[in-house]
């Protein structure tokens, strides 16, 4: 058995040999953080990558090539490890042009779909496939608490996600065990909507978009990292699983928190009307639809968050 070294769970190994765990996107913001995690642990960690050789990628025997928008792409390298965990995908920030558009849903839904098909095609597949999704699925949902159970909602950002779960389909037909991890704002100082946010704070530029009666979904780097981990082992988890804090707040809310901890004023607002000027819809979907999504599925399952409420997370991470 390997024992995590910073969380309340471990994760069992049916045989002698060192689990084997491969992750896309590992270079990444949550990716980086989850394969030195891996590692730490002792687990064989491989890298999915786009070039055949990767300099600065890690080891380069540990990297193992694939295509994401190819669908006949040789994966034969997988054959034999015990779960994927699939987090690759375009960023959402940048402008909405239609290419950008595009790019956000091929590189989630075309590339899930091929992922799933090729580890579905494997001699021996993985036992597990957690792939990413977004708390996006549930679009502009006002003060309404959102559970797994909730319905998907309307706009760009959805309909992908709805796709983008969907695309794992090969998978859960080929008796993999599927976890969609409908993740939040993922926060830490050390990059993300967190690291962005607390120069402009600090400045006293800081401020709230819209209303600010917008609810956000968000959850740690170190949490979400850990449920992933905490999805590999349990083994009745499957299907959507919200990865999100247990107290989602306003957007006002976590501009007078931010504010605070930064002991400086914010007293800015972006007005809507110029938010809603970026183009594909953009500022409605990423700055004023309200998410209020609570992780249900894993608390129903034990799931221990280490920053349960942003007050927790911000005094950690403001010096």
């Amino acid at each position: 058995m390997l024992k995590e070294t910073t969380s309340q769970f471990t994760l069992d190994i049916d045989s002698q040999e060192p689990l084997t765990v491969a992750v896309t996107g590992a270079s990444g913001f949550v990716g980086s953080a989850l394969m030195t995690s891996l590692q730490e642990m002792g687990i064989n960690a491989l890298r999915l990558v786009r070039e055949k050789i990767r300099a600065g990628a890690g080891n380069v025997s540990d990297n193992v090539f694939w295509d994401p928008l190819d669908s006949k792409c040789d994966l034969s390298d997988l054959d034999g490890v015990e779960a994927v965990v699939h987090l690759a995908g375009e960023s959402i920030v940048g402008l909405w042009t239609a290419a950008k558009r595009q790019r956000i849903y091929e590189s989630r839904v075309t590339a899930t779909k091929n992922l799933a098909m090729g580890l579905a095609a494997l001699k021996v597949p993985p036992k597990t496939l957690i792939c990413a999704s977004a708390v996006g699925f549930y679009g502009d949902c006002g003060d309404v608490l959102l559970s797994e159970d909730n319905q998907n909602g309307q706009g760009f950002l959805a309909s992908t996600c709805l796709a983008w779960e969907a695309a794992a389909e090969p998978a859960r037909e080929a008796g993999i065990r599927v976890v969609n991890l409908r993740i939040g704002i993922v926060l830490d100082p050390a990059g993300g909507a967190l690291q962005k946010a607390i120069g402009p704070f600090r400045l006293g530029l800081g401020g709230r978009f819209g209303s600010g009666k917008q609810y956000m979904s968000w959850v740690t780097r170190e949490d979400l990292v850990r449920m992933i981990l905490f999805a590999l082992k349990n083994k009745s988890l499957t299907g959507a699983m919200n990865a999100v804090a247990p107290n989602p707040l306003t957007n006002a809310e976590y501009t007078k928190k931010l504010s605070a901890a930064l002991n400086r004023p914010a007293f800015m607002t972006v007005p809507s009307f110029l938010l809603r000027l970026a183009p594909g819809g953009m500022g409605d979907e990423m700055f004023l639809a309200s998410v209020r999504a609570v992780p249900s599925k894993a608390l129903a399952a034990g799931f221990e968050f280490k920053h349960p409420d942003i007050d927790t997370a911000l005094e950690e991470f403001i010096q």
